[in-house]
């Protein structure tokens, strides 16, 4: 419950949409309800089921009283005098043509109640959607050492998704669906108490019923979620890396790989898929058995003249009954999809309340200028147990080059990711001019600095907007300037539309070399006091 008052709570900002939405849904279901209303007149003037002696008392117009029998009788006194002005036949036709308003008004109106809706959805969803991809942009770099990038990439497409289609669909079920089953039921009441009583007997019995069913769900959707969001990781690995797999002949191991992953997701959602059908048949069989009893019960105590219902009002009766089952089907059937909706909010909640283990102090220091030194003070640093670095003390004063020689693993990348705050020291500390890096505004820290990585990490852009990448209002002639420092200018102005040139993804259309210049001119355009170069000279 908690899970789905958050992902509602993501609608508060709409909720000036709640009050004409919630007007468009009683108008749709009060000229619903009117449609059938209408058959019990037509059934006592056409048929001449009414007595003489009922149908002497709406000869006069009744005087006015805000009530129930006040409205009935005007009805009746009006739909009365147009029989006798038009005669059966007219009247049919009277009624015939309020009943096609009346549907198209309910029609009309349970349209623009969509449309609400819908508004409110995308909205919910996009705010969703935001939330996550800003609560992974902020988080700390070794957050996406242990993630699988696909399971993240599932959490904010699919699981985002499976809230859209079955949780924020259902707002429409949980409001219009059980006001559309207490009015039906104040029209049943009112025609008949004793009757009524009696069909709502069952219905606790075919609430316990899918309540257990749809409890069994959400387990089984949380396992096919994260099935889900390993099928992901193993496309984006095979396509990322289908050079290498290809090199090495690796195929029939990455298709099993794949085969046995999909596997599972397809036995899981086949047993999902059991449960979820297994609630709608119910609470049809469940609706089906009430009706019957209704004809049985119902039927005797009119057959024997012991019930206050007459033959046209019983009739009325089980057809208004029968309107109430696709409501009481919609929600039996959206309980048991909200399951998965739920298994997959909590999915993305679980991103949403991960704390980033790097962020900043509670009054944080902006600095401007670089001027002196960055030193390391005893510094240790663990990935998990074993120790990278261990008590690490250097001195790089401004305008000096330090570099950083050692085997494989031996932690040069770890200093570099020091700088920038990637990482936090597990012991020591990190200075710039003397303060602290962790008492340092993060963003001004980061724009003293230009980083090439080991990898050189490009986007599916133009070659302009790489080098350029995350600053505004860089001119043209700045970016050829970096890009000649980095002796990529020459390649460039040779792709077929110069710096405008799309790179492909990840910088594909590119060799490795051209690559890693782009890297280059990226950092350099900068103009950065400090310059990190991992493995790129």
């Amino acid at each position: 419950m908690n899970t789905y008052l958050r992902i509602l709570s993501y609608a508060r900002p709409y909720r000036r949409y709640f009050p004409i939405y919630v007007l468009y849904t009683l108008l749709a279901i009060i000229f619903g309800l009117m449609n059938f209303t209408l058959l019990k007149p037509l059934f006592d003037v056409i048929f001449e089921q009414a007595p003489q002696a009922d149908m002497s008392k709406y000869l006069s117009k009744p005087d006015f009283a805000f009530t129930v029998d006040y409205f009935l009788t005007l009805f009746n006194y009006y739909f009365h005098q147009i029989s006798e002005t038009y005669g059966k036949f007219g009247t049919l036709v009277y009624v015939c043509i309020i009943i096609v308003i009346s549907v198209f008004l309910s029609n009309l109106f349970t349209y623009l109640s969509g449309v609400v809706l819908a508004k409110v959805r995308a909205e919910v969803i996009k705010k969703m959607r935001m939330s996550i991809f800003e609560q992974v942009s902020r988080m700390h770099i070794g957050y996406f050492s242990n993630e699988r990038k696909g399971d993240l990439m599932s959490k904010m497409t699919n699981d985002i998704q499976e809230v859209e289609n079955s949780v924020v669909q259902s707002l429409r079920v949980v409001f219009k669906e059980p006001v559309t089953i207490i009015l039906y039921f104040a029209v049943l009441f009112f025609m008949s108490f004793k009757l009524t009583l009696f069909t709502i007997m069952v219905i606790p019995i075919s609430g316990a019923i899918i309540g257990g069913i749809t409890k069994r769900l959400k387990k089984t959707a949380i396992e096919s979620q994260e099935s889900l969001g390993r099928v992901v990781n193993i496309l984006d690995e095979t396509i990322g890396g289908m050079r290498v797999i290809k090199a090495f002949g690796a195929q029939k191991y990455v298709r099993s790989k794949f085969d046995s992953e999909t596997d599972f997701y397809s036995d899981v959602n086949i047993s999902m898929a059991k449960k979820n059908e297994l609630a709608s048949p119910i609470s049809q069989f469940m609706g089906v058995s009430v009706v019957a009893g209704i004809l049985v019960y119902g039927g005797s105590l009119v057959l024997n003249n012991n019930s206050d219902l007459s033959a046209s009002d019983f009739i009325t009766y089980i057809i208004i009954f029968t309107q109430v089952l696709n409501p009481a089907k919609e929600i039996s059937r959206a309980a048991s999809s909200i399951q998965r909706g739920l298994a997959s909010a909590d999915r993305i909640f679980k991103v949403v309340d991960t704390p980033s283990e790097i962020q900043n102090a509670e009054n944080p220091v902006t600095v401007h200028t670089f001027t002196e030194a960055v030193q390391f003070h005893h510094v240790s640093f663990s990935y998990e147990k074993e120790k990278v670095l261990d008590n690490i003390s250097f001195t790089l004063q401004k305008g000096k080059t330090i570099a950083l020689v050692g085997p494989s693993g031996g932690g040069k990348s770890t200093i570099a990711d020091l700088v920038p705050r990637f990482y936090d020291p597990t012991e020591g500390k990190v200075t710039l001019d003397g303060v602290d890096l962790k008492t340092i505004e993060i963003n001004s820290l980061i724009k003293k600095m230009g980083i090439v990585t080991q990898e050189s990490i490009l986007f599916n852009d133009s070659v302009f907007n790489n080098i350029a990448f995350g600053l505004e209002g860089i001119s043209e002639e700045i970016v050829i300037e970096a890009a000649k420092i980095a002796n990529a200018h020459e390649f460039i102005v040779d792709l077929e539309n110069g710096y405008q040139t799309s790179i492909g993804e990840r910088g594909s259309k590119l060799s490795g070399g051209q690559r890693q210049r782009l890297s280059i001119a990226r950092a350099v355009l900068k103009i950065p006091p400090i310059l990190i170069l991992d493995e790129a000279t």
